[in-house]
């Protein structure tokens, strides 16, 4: 199973349909996550159904994120934020490539 980082490769693998581990650093998701653990991520397809408190991994404007969906607009529409309430912004479905299905 591949290991990544919060990056474009890790994007890549699970565009592919790969279920990948993803090793994110930070503290910006904790106590639901601590720096450097990692996580088992499924990738994100049509007939996913995304709801809010999530953790999904994800591209906001620019930068790659494993933080969670705080709200949703219209049933396509997602905020992203981290665990302490900052919003990194609003994203489409097609912006979160996987969701977190287990902690390591």
């Amino acid at each position: 199973m591949f290991i990544g980082k919060e990056n474009k490769i890790s994007a890549d693998h699970l565009q592919a349909g790969e279920t990948i581990i993803i090793v994110g650093f930070g503290q910006s998701m904790t106590p639901i996550l601590k720096s450097g653990q990692p996580v088992i991520v499924a990738p994100v397809t049509a007939e996913t159904v995304l709801k809010k408190n999530d953790v999904v991994f994800c591209k906001v404007a620019g930068h790659y994120y494993l933080h969670k969906i705080t709200a949703i607009r219209n049933g396509n529409t997602f905020q992203i934020s981290n665990n302490h309430g900052h919003s990194n912004g609003w994203i489409s479905k097609n912006c979160i490539y996987g969701v977190m299905i287990k902690k390591l």
